[in-house]
C-alpha cells in the first residue's frame, strides 16, 4: 500500500485546523499511520526543502497517511502551492492566505514521500522520535 507524508504547517496549527484536515483523508479511506506533534523544530530540520518559516514559527503536525494512489489524491486534494491558483475546494484553497501561509505540505511524489519519510527521525527536547510504520 502506498504511503505518503503530510505535514500541517504552523499556520495551520495556529489557526486549529488540524481536525479539518484530518477528517477529510479519512473520508477518502486513507489510513493515519504516524501523526507527531513537533512543539520545537531548532537546528537542523529533515524536511527537506521546506522554507526556514516552517522551522521557526510554531509548532507542526506530520502525518504519515496510507492508501492506494494516496499521493496524488493528497496532492489534488492540498491543490496547488499558491492558494490564489487553487480551486475553492482544495486545502489552500479554502484555508490559505499565501505562498508561504499555506497551511499544509503534501509529498509530491510517491520518490519524495519515501525520502521524507525515511528521514523523520527528529530530536526534540533532547529526545529522539521516529516515525512508526
Amino acid at each position: 500500500m502506498e504511503k505518503t507524508f503530510v505535514m500541517i504547517k504552523p499556520d495551520g496549527v495556529q489557526r486549529r485546523l488540524m481536525p479539518e484536515i484530518i477528517r477529510r483523508f479519512e473520508e477518502k479511506r486513507f489510513t493515519l499511520k504516524v501523526l507527531k506533534h513537533y512543539e520545537e523544530l531548532s537546528g537542523e530540520h529533515v524536511f527537506g526543502r521546506l522554507v526556514d518559516y516552517i522551522v521557526s514559527s510554531g509548532p507542526v503536525v506530520a502525518m504519515i497517511w496510507e492508501g492506494e494512489n494516496v499521493v496524488e489524491t493528497v496532492r489534488e486534494m492540498i491543490g496547488p502551492t499558491r492558494p490564489s491558483d487553487c480551486e475553492y475546494a482544495t486545502i489552500r484553497g479554502e484555508f490559505g492566505i499565501d505562498k508561504i501561509r499555506n497551511v499544509i505540505h503534501g509529498s509530491y511524489s510517491a520518490e519524495i514521500a519515501n525520502k521524507e519519510i525515511a528521514s523523520g527521525t527528529k530530536k526534540i527536547n533532547n529526545h529522539w522520535y521516529k516515525f512508526d510504520c
